[in-house]
């Protein structure tokens, strides 16, 4: 997922200018440039809270009335550019042949006078409007519910399960649907299959603070799986499992569109990225390790991380879900940047 394009129904900002509070730390305002109100997406009335932050980073968005009108400027603008991120957010109706397409249609554009927007297929097939054969405009709600039904059979898979037999579970060929899932959601379907694991092996070592229990309560098959997705915790598993004994352990605090984020780095790489917890939860997971506050040169591989993340604001989503791929992609990353 990239940056998108202003909102074709957004409403004003509450806050004046840009709602990007100055910075002394030029990586703190690169990464805040990325939030700018009209360059947040769309996932359903909701967009980005407003934060007053002592942060350097402080971010300002909008919120968006449900039922707001859309803005016919901007609509044909996100059709003109045949953006993918406005599909399923209203549809295109073109009078002079009675169809209605995906915004990212890739047919050739009509006359601006011979196009209407509205918000779904129904509203347009009640307007007497046939869907477009070529771009099949009702399909987008079947393919998001494939992503998201995807995403929780990952979520459950203890790494058996292929490309070939998650997408037959879902109803789609297999290169087919490695397309559709990285295009939802920023990340293939084997990295996310990769930070699941992680994840678990992670949460196993919190529960058992032991090693050789933990490999078998995240139900590895065997130790090196283990070892191989617990490098994403920036310590040995040893040195986790202890509370993270011996370890310098650098945060910072980072406002992003769905929440408050924590991230927290030792010499290895990313150790924790975590929304909506506080310091306080890394020193209970951390007992034994010295915390810093990041300084200048780790706030600013932390704030390149995050901003390298696409935050997964597609409405057909869950909120957990969103929140589950924002974290995943942070992560993600952080392994390319090491």
């Amino acid at each position: 997922m990239t940056d998108t394009a202003p909102l074709p129904h957004a409403l004003p900002s509450s806050r004046t200018g840009s709602g990007i509070h100055a910075s002394a730390h030029p990586a703190a305002d690169a990464y805040a440039a990325r939030w700018i109100p009209d360059k947040v997406r769309y996932d359903g009335g909701w967009v980005a809270h407003g934060v007053d932050h002592a942060d350097p980073v402080a971010i300002s968005g909008t919120i968006l009335a449900p039922s707001a009108p859309i803005d016919p400027d901007a609509a044909w603008a996100a059709f003109v550019s045949r953006d993918r991120a406005y599909d399923g957010r209203f549809v295109v109706t073109v009078s002079s042949t009675r169809i209605y397409c995906r915004p990212s249609c890739a047919a050739r554009r009509p006359r601006r006078e011979h196009v209407g927007f509205l918000a779904d297929g129904a509203a347009a097939r009640a307007a007497g409007y046939r869907a477009c054969r070529r771009c099949l405009p009702d399909d987008v709600t079947r393919d998001a519910t494939a992503v998201r039904r995807a995403l929780t059979l990952l979520d459950d898979d203890e790494g058996s399960l292929s490309l070939a037999a998650l997408a037959a579970s879902v109803g789609y060929a297999p290169h087919h649907f490695q397309r559709l899932f990285t295009r939802a959601t920023g990340l293939s379907p084997a990295a996310y299959a990769r930070d699941r694991r992680a994840a678990r092996a992670a949460a196993a070592l919190r529960a058992e603070r032991n090693v050789t229990a933990a490999i078998y309560a995240a139900g590895y098959a065997a130790p090196s799986r283990f070892y191989a997705d617990a490098a994403a915790l920036g310590m040995t598993p040893a040195a986790w499992a202890s509370g993270g004994a011996g370890e310098r352990v650098a945060w910072c605090e980072v406002p992003t569109p769905l929440g408050a984020l924590l991230v927290a780095l030792t010499g290895r790489g990313l150790c924790l990225v975590s929304l909506d917890e506080g310091v306080e939860a890394l020193a209970a997971l951390l007992p034994a390790a010295t915390l810093v506050e990041a300084d200048a040169g780790e706030r600013s591989r932390m704030l390149r991380w995050v901003g390298a993340a696409a935050v997964p604001l597609d409405a057909a989503l869950p909120e957990t879900q969103r929140r589950a791929l924002f974290l995943a992609a942070v992560r993600a990353a952080a392994r390319a940047d090491a």
